[in-house]
């Protein structure tokens, strides 16, 4: 996925020159599909829905020092954090994006984080209940066990399948706390968990910029 603001595929009939950006996070454990299914958004939404990639993969894949030492694992989740809400802070601010779709959010760090989560809000200056404003819905794709496809063929994945579903059952409990909080369960028809996440976003699309009916 490229490191710019990717804008979905469609043409929109909409002919407002801004939007007021709201963002939606797409997240889950490892192997759960998230860039899979964004991916496929972005052929069937419109110009005007951007699509953010994983800030974990831009750190990670850029060389930073991925580290098994307490002191590393906060460096990494630390750097995360801020590349997430300097993309958010980016689209938001061009305001021609009425929809942001988030490769994990700010809160996912937490499910990485070594420590207590005091310290992971005090180091980074923020709260839980401030994080869970920024999103206006969360769509949470369980990570499969090995039975069901779990994959591990990308690089940057380090987690075996057991790992991977701690990983998962941490994010639940992280981002459940939201309002709008969905969660998809783990399925060995992809194409189905795909076309329930991509009906939940659709309907998360501003009015302006739906599909007529």
């Amino acid at each position: 996925m490229s490191r710019n603001p990717s804008a979905c595929e469609r043409t929109c009939y909409c002919k407002k020159p801004t939007h007021e950006t709201q963002f939606v996070v797409v997240t889950g454990g490892p192997g759960a599909g998230k860039t899979a299914i964004l991916e496929t958004a972005k052929k069937h939404l419109c110009q005007h829905v951007a699509v953010l990639p994983e800030a974990a993969s831009i750190v990670f894949g850029g060389g930073f020092w991925r580290l098994q030492t307490k002191s590393a694992q906060q460096a990494a989740q630390r750097a995360i954090f801020h590349v997430q809400r300097e993309m958010e802070t980016l689209v938001a601010a061009d305001g021609r994006w009425a929809l942001g779709l988030c490769d994990r959010g700010s809160l996912d760090g937490l499910a990485y984080w070594p420590e207590e989560e005091e310290k992971y809000w005090k180091d980074l200056g923020s709260g839980k209940a401030t994080e869970l404003l920024r999103y206006q819905a969360v769509i949470h794709l369980q990570t499969p066990t090995a039975a069901m496809g779990y994959n591990n063929q990308n690089v940057l994945r380090i987690e075996t399948p057991e790992e991977a579903r701690v990983i998962d059952d941490r994010i639940e409990k992280i981002w459940s706390a939201h309002p709008r909080y969905h969660q998809i369960p783990s399925s060995v028809d992809f194409l189905g968990k795909a076309r329930a996440a991509i009906q939940i976003i659709e309907e998360l699309v501003s009015e302006c910029c739906r599909l007529p009916q």
